[in-house]
């Protein structure tokens, strides 16, 4: 898990993307780097925490640039192993998330042609990839380097002399913001937040061309296409610690907040069935990564005591490689991120299967959104603290509101039993307030 962040428009790009790198670091922390348009392609990286080193960063006028923060996966933490990676003319700069698994084969070929190769990493086999196939369009050059390319990524680049950024995704997040005169792009909303709160979330396999003028963006088969921007309903302070030492601690206080914005007009939509149509159902899955596939497994023995119908819980990663069976249950899956790869491809797999889908996600019009047909919002606010706090008790929340639902359409639970649970769980945020205000006491 990396950091990526990019910016066009008239400010200084070095502050800008210093600004998006800190608040990006919780994705990488053990080096960065940036690359600026500035009289030539200028690039500054190292070892390091950010706070340690910006201050040794040059003074550079530049309005474009891209920026990354590392966590070690292929290469160990160094100066040489950070991105962003340069071509061997120097006039080309790239940064990447993801594992590009071929790129050992991809290696020996182009040092065959006589590039140099300066690091240990897979990432560097992609801006030589881009030199070999540059011809004055950069964007028409990371197609055809991609074309070559077995693995994920979330990728941007930039050319000495361009003023554009161009990027794509496969299995790794990657959002565009939106502003006036000026665009962002980065792996996360709390990079850019600062900035706008129009955004776009790329769909796996796209493309895109960003520059102060506005934003193209192609699919994996190389058509324009229209993506719909979202509002991001959170602010800076919501992402910011808030005066607490970290941001697990403060998400730690944030859950009867979270609770109660992920119950906010949840129950009262159990008894109209505005949370999901009636649909057949004869059982139901629920599919998951690591915290969510947790609350799955409590939402299995929800489900099963409030609707009375089977429910099984299953790794997304082994889902989508399990054979289909001749019934097509419910399936639920349950991401955080909206992005997680796994549940994507899992997501993908139940459809095609002909199940019916619901998402439980917490970011509006992540890419499970658009890929299930009904889904259901936690609204539990940035999630920055790597060990989850408030977004999987929101998820449990999501779990029994979801039994409500289930209950009700199967009639396993009477009006008068619907009551009482809505009243238990609107009672929720007091019961975690009364805990956490015991906190002197429990440490």
């Amino acid at each position: 898990m990396c950091g990526i962040v990019g910016y066009v428009g008239p400010r200084k790009a070095k502050n800008v993307l210093l600004d998006g790198l800190k608040r990006l670091e919780y994705r990488g922390y053990d080096s960065y780097g940036m690359a600026i348009g500035s009289d030539g392609l200028k690039v500054f990286k190292d070892e390091g925490e950010i706070s340690k080193l910006e201050s040794s960063i040059p003074t550079w006028d530049g309005h474009i640039g891209i920026g990354h923060t590392r966590w070690a996966t292929c290469g160990r933490p160094s100066a040489n192993n950070a991105h962003p990676f340069l071509d061997c003319t120097g006039r080309i700069a790239l940064v990447h998330n993801g594992i590009i698994e071929n790129h050992l084969a991809l290696r020996r070929s182009l040092e065959a042609e006589g590039h140099v190769f300066t690091s240990d990493t897979d990432t560097e086999v992609l801006v030589h990839l881009m030199e070999r196939h540059y011809r004055g369009d950069p964007h028409a050059a990371l197609i055809d380097t991609l074309s070559e390319v077995k693995g994920t990524y979330a990728v941007a680049a930039l050319v000495e002399g361009d003023d554009r950024i161009v990027a794509a995704r496969k299995e790794n997040p990657l959002v565009i913001g939106l502003g006036v005169g000026e665009q962002m792009i980065a792996s996360d909303v709390t990079a850019i937040i600062n900035y706008t709160n129009k955004v776009i979330y790329l769909m796996d396999g796209d493309s895109a061309i960003i520059s102060s003028k506005g934003v193209k963006i192609y699919d994996r088969s190389g058509n324009e296409v229209r993506r719909e921007p979202s509002i991001v309903t959170w602010t800076l302070e919501d992402a910011e610690k808030g005066g607490f030492e970290h941001y697990m601690l403060k998400e730690i206080y944030e859950q009867p907040v979270a609770i109660h914005n992920a119950l906010l007009g949840s129950l009262d939509e159990i008894y109209a069935g505005a949370i999901m149509p009636d649909i057949d159902l004869s059982s139901v899955k629920l599919v998951a990564c690591g915290t969510s596939y947790h609350a799955a497994m409590v939402g299995k023995y929800i489900i099963e005591s409030m609707a009375q119908v089977p429910t099984t819980v299953e790794f997304a990663s082994e889902y989508r490689y399990s054979p289909g069976t001749g019934e097509n249950p419910f399936t639920v899956l349950v991401t955080q991120s909206g992005e997680t790869a796994d549940t994507l491809a899992a997501a993908r797999e139940a459809r095609r299967r002909g199940c019916r889908t619901l998402s439980i996600t917490n970011v509006v019009g992540s890419s499970i959104a658009r890929e299930t047909d009904d889904v259901f919002y936690t609204n539990a606010g940035p999630e920055i603290g790597v060990a989850a706090t408030k977004t999987y008790t929101t998820q449990l929340m999501a779990m029994y509101l979801l039994g409500l639902r289930l209950g009700t359409m199967r009639q396993t639970l009477d009006r008068s039993e619907v009551r009482r649970l809505s009243t238990e769980l609107r009672t929720m945020p007091r019961y975690v307030s009364s805990v956490l205000d015991r906190a002197s006491e429990i440490e």
